[in-house]
C-alpha cells in the first residue's frame, strides 16, 4: 500500500529544510517496504501568491485526500499588512482538517546537551499536550475600537474532554505523569479545565495527576525539566510554553510537532517560523525538518523502526560537532543533511554485515 503525503513547503527557509527532510525520507524508506506518493501543492505566502489564498481549495483537498501532511514554514514580511496573511491559512487548515491536538515534544539528548543553556544534568524528555483550535485564539466577540480591544477565551466541556484523553493515552505509553498547566487562580475557563481533567483523571489510575500555575510552570521548566512527563494546557500556554521548552536544547530550529484530530491525517511541521533572515543562505538547521518526518512515520505509520534511524543520525551528526550556526557550527544545510543520511546509511550497512 502507497502511503500519500501532501507537502507544504512554506515560504523562505521553508523550501530548504522541506527538500531535507524529504531527503531524509527517500534515504532511511529506500528497500525498507515503505513506499509513498509525494504531493506538493502551495499553502502560506505561496498560496496568496499561486492561487490569493493562503490555503487554496486544491491545497486542502489535496491534504484531505493524504495519509499525513508535511508542513515546514509559513509567513513573513513580504505579506506583512496585506488583506490575507499566510498565518490565515494555518488557523483554517487545523479547523479544516479538525487538527485539535498539538503534540511538541523536548528531549535534551546526550549529544544536545553541551548546546542546552541549562546546566540540567539530569535527563530532559517531555511533551507538550496543547488544545490547538478553540481558546482566545478562536474566540468570538473579537473587537478592536478606538478606546478598547476585546478577545474572547471560550472552551466547550467537549473541547477540554478529547484533549485531556490525548494526553493521558500519552502518558500511559510513556512515564505515566500529567501535569495541567493553567490560570485556575484568575481565570473561568481554567477553573472549568480543572474540574473536567480531574474528572477524566479517574479514569486513568496508572496515571500520576497534578496541576500547576502557568507562570510557575514556566519557571520549572527552566529550573528543573526533568520533573515534567506530559504538559496540559490550552492554546494560548501551550504555544507560550512550547516555545520556552523548545530554547531549553539549544535551538528552536531542532523541534519537531505533531497536530492531530480524531481522524483523518495529522500535520507534521517544524515549531519554529520561516526565518526570512536567513532564507537563501543554506544554513538554515535541517533537524526539526527531519524529526518532523520521523514523527510522521512513528505516529501516522506505525514505522518507528525508520523513525529511530533517523534519531540516531541526528544525533551522531550532533555529536561529531557538524551542527549549522544556530547551534554554534558552520555547516551548511546541505552538509548537515548529507552527513545525517551517511550515519543512516553507514548504521544500516553495518547492521546488515553483521546479521548475514
Amino acid at each position: 500500500m502507497t502511503a500519500d503525503i501532501t507537502v507544504l513547503a512554506g515560504d523562505y527557509i521553508g523550501p530548504e529544510i522541506m527538500a531535507a527532510g524529504l531527503k531524509v525520507l527517500a534515504a532511511v524508506s529506500e528497500g525498507q517496504g515503505f513506499d509513498y506518493q509525494l504531493h506538493e501543492v502551495p499553502f502560506g505566502g505561496a498560496g496568496i501568491d499561486q492561487a490569493g489564498e493562503p490555503l487554496p481549495a486544491e491545497t486542502l483537498k489535496t491534504a484531505q485526500q493524504s495519509d499525513a501532511v508535511l508542513l515546514a514554514a509559513i509567513g513573513g514580511p513580504k505579506w506583512d499588512g496585506a488583506p490575507k496573511t499566510p498565518e490565515q491559512g494555518l488557523l483554517a487548515i487545523r479547523k479544516a482538517l479538525n487538527l485539535f491536538a498539538n503534540i511538541r515534544p523536548t528531549e535534551v539528548s546526550p549529544a544536545m546537551q553541551k548546546y542546552s543553556p541549562l546546566k540540567n544534568t539530569e535527563p530532559v524528555d517531555f511533551v507538550i499536550v496543547r488544545e490547538l483550535t478553540s481558546g482566545i485564539y478562536f474566540g468570538t466577540p473579537r473587537e478592536t475600537a478606538a478606546d478598547y480591544a476585546l478577545d474572547t477565551m471560550r472552551y466547550t466541556n467537549e473541547e477540554i474532554e478529547r484533549i485531556t484523553h490525548v494526553a493521558f493515552e500519552m502518558a500511559m505509553k510513556r512515564r505515566k505523569h500529567v501535569m495541567l498547566v493553567d490560570k485556575a487562580n484568575v481565570l473561568a475557563t481554567s477553573k472549568r479545565w480543572r474540574k473536567i481533567v480531574a474528572q477524566i483523571a479517574t479514569e486513568y489510575p496508572e496515571v500520576t495527576y497534578d496541576t500547576s500555575y502557568v507562570d510557575a510552570a514556566s519557571m520549572k521548566i527552566i529550573s528543573s525539566p526533568s520533573q515534567f512527563d506530559v504538559i496540559l494546557t490550552e492554546n494560548l500556554f501551550g504555544d507560550i510554553l512550547s516555545d520556552e521548552a523548545a530554547e531549553t536544547t539549544g535551538s528552536l530550529g531542532t523541534i519537531p510537532s505533531m497536530s492531530r484530530g480524531t481522524d483523518g491525517p495529522s500535520l507534521y511541521e517544524p515549531i519554529h517560523g520561516s526565518a526570512p533572515d536567513i532564507a537563501g543562505k543554506g544554513i538554515a538547521d535541517p533537524i526539526s525538518m527531519i524529526r518532523s518526518v520521523a514523527m510522521m512515520l512513528t505516529h501516522s505509520f506505525d514505522r518507528a523502526d525508520l523513525a529511530a534511524e533517523i534519531t540516531e543520525g541526528i544525533n551522531q551528526t550532533v555529536a561529531a560537532g557538524i551542527v549549522t550556526p544556530d547551534l554554534g557550527g558552520k555547516a551548511t544545510t546541505t552538509e548537515m543533511t548529507k552527513t545525517i543520511i551517511n550515519h543512516i546509511k553507514e548504521s544500516r550497512h553495518s547492521y546488515e554485515s553483521n546479521h548475514v
